[in-house]
């Protein structure tokens, strides 16, 4: 099969051998990676070398649900999640709790753990603490999973992945909880859809939405773009992607809901009457609202748990037309990853929940969307700096609420900004640096197949030339110089 290709690809493609023969990039990327996933377990070691008070876990910056939730979900008793015991995570998150966790506890009572720990120097042995670690290692793996993945997706740009390999938001938040299950899988997904590789994509997906609910975002703007595209085979892989999410989804899920129909509705259950917490758009507004009519507003808009859920649902689905009518009125298709990054980010800017963790899901989306250093560190020093005062906050320090609700407002606001620019680099695809030397989306799979887009842009293209005088080849490899060019 011969994909749409033009000079500029070829140019890349010797560019890129090249620079891989001299530095192996991804190796490089590899470590870097490796060495944040170092750093995050000494980030979180004086938090799980035994049983610190809970000042200690707010003051070390270093507090994890993993530890306390060995023993506060059974699995310190044996107990199967949703079977035994309710969890308050989607199946597939807590079966990955379970194949860690009930193996611990075995050990721990056949008295294997303390002989075990005894052989390497440790005279007692904690179950909980060996659940974090043999947890941590996992998610650790995961971690690099995903690095891999982000490399395969940018074989022609490799160090655009250093991005996610030295985050602080990764080091930080790997192992608060067990989302980078679900972020390794969505990652994984948006590589098999790149391969034109539609049913393992959805699979993928739907295994994610399995762990976390937020990988099923992506199939809306995939979807779209196959439709935008309107091609016989673009709407096939998008249908493909859509019945193997619900399959894979499904054959993880249903039987849990069969065996245990209460222990599997937990999750679901425990989402709707959530209510406003820390961080979120919905805490900064109730923070900021003053006078009579603000409470009364905020009374309205979320008074109870039925009506703050409708406002956060309907303030999400207008973010999602505004997504819908950018992919379809873009002045050429807009790149998949890009659009999977802004459906996420809508999700979260407008949800009543928004925990630490949750930069993970945006982490690698961020990276593929938008591969700029400048922006993107503000946006993680922000969310390192919001940690600290969520954790500043149960420490109790004096001052610290209003600090935590600053905080609150730059996260959202940085997120919020980052996403704009996602926007204006659809709207001004000469500004994208992903698209820079003529490259088609990296991460289209299918959708490279056709060109109406690639089309438009090249009339585009010769209308500037006819605008503008002849461009030379250096200007036509790298349409963005050629802008900032003229525009100085």
């Amino acid at each position: 099969m011969t994909l749409i290709r033009d000079a500029g690809d070829d140019r890349a493609d010797t560019a890129a051998t090249t620079t891989v023969a001299r530095v192996p990039v991804a190796a490089v990327v590899m470590l870097l990676a490796l060495l944040s996933v170092l750093l995050g377990f000494a980030q979180k070691y004086p938090c799980a070398d035994g049983h610190p008070t809970e000042g200690v876990l707010w003051r070390k910056f270093c507090y994890s649900d993993i530890l306390p939730l060995y023993g506060g979900r059974g699995l310190g008793e044996g107990k199967l999640p949703y079977l035994d015991h309710e969890v308050e995570y989607p199946v597939l998150t807590g079966a990955l709790m379970a194949v860690i966790g009930l193996p611990v506890h075995a050990l721990g009572r056949s008295g294997h753990l303390l002989t075990a720990a005894r052989a390497v120097g440790f005279e007692t042995a904690d179950e909980g603490i060996v659940f974090y670690w043999a947890t941590a290692v996992v998610l650790g793996a995961l971690a690099l999973v995903t690095t891999w993945a982000l490399l395969r997706c940018r074989r022609r740009r490799p160090w655009d992945v250093a991005l996610w390999a030295i985050s602080p938001g990764l080091i930080v938040a790997a192992s608060i909880n067990w989302d980078l299950l679900a972020v390794s899988l969505t990652t994984l997904a948006i590589l098999a859809w790149s391969r034109e590789r539609p049913g393992w994509a959805g699979a993928l997906l739907g295994l994610g939405a399995a762990a976390k609910f937020y990988p099923l975002l992506l199939l809306g703007p995939l979807v779209l773009l196959c439709l935008r595209d309107g091609t016989r085979a673009t709407r096939r892989a998008a249908a493909v992607a859509v019945v193997a999410a619900v399959a894979a989804w499904a054959a993880v899920d249903l039987p849990v809901a069969v065996l245990a129909p209460h222990g599997w509705a937990v999750y679901y259950r425990f989402s709707t009457e959530r209510w406003i917490d820390w961080g979120s758009l919905w805490y900064i507004l109730d923070h900021l609202a003053s006078g009579p009519s603000g409470r009364a507003l905020m009374h309205l808009l979320s008074g109870t748990s039925g009506d703050l859920n409708l406002s956060s649902w309907l303030l999400f689905v207008a973010c999602c037309v505004g997504i819908t009518v950018l992919i379809w009125l873009a002045p050429r298709r807009p790149r998949f990853a890009a659009m999977a990054f802004l459906v996420v980010a809508a999700f979260l800017l407008t949800n009543k929940v928004w925990s630490p963790q949750f930069v993970l899901w945006l982490l690698p989306l961020a990276v593929l969307a938008r591969p700029r250093w400048g922006f993107f560190l503000i946006w993680q020093t922000v969310e390192v700096g919001y940690l600290m005062c969520e954790l500043r906050v149960s420490l109790g320090v004096e001052g610290s609420a209003f600090a935590h609700e600053q905080a609150s407002v730059a996260r959202w606001l940085c997120v919020a900004v980052l996403s704009g620019l996602v926007v204006a680099e659809a709207l001004r695809p000469q500004q994208d640096v992903v698209l820079a030397g003529g490259l088609d989306d990296p991460e289209g799979g299918v959708l490279n197949r056709s060109a109406p887009d690639r089309e438009m842009r090249d009339r585009q293209t010769a209308d500037g030339e006819m605008a503008d005088g002849e461009m030379t080849d250096g200007e036509m490899a790298d349409p963005v110089s050629a802008a900032t060019t003229g525009a100085s």
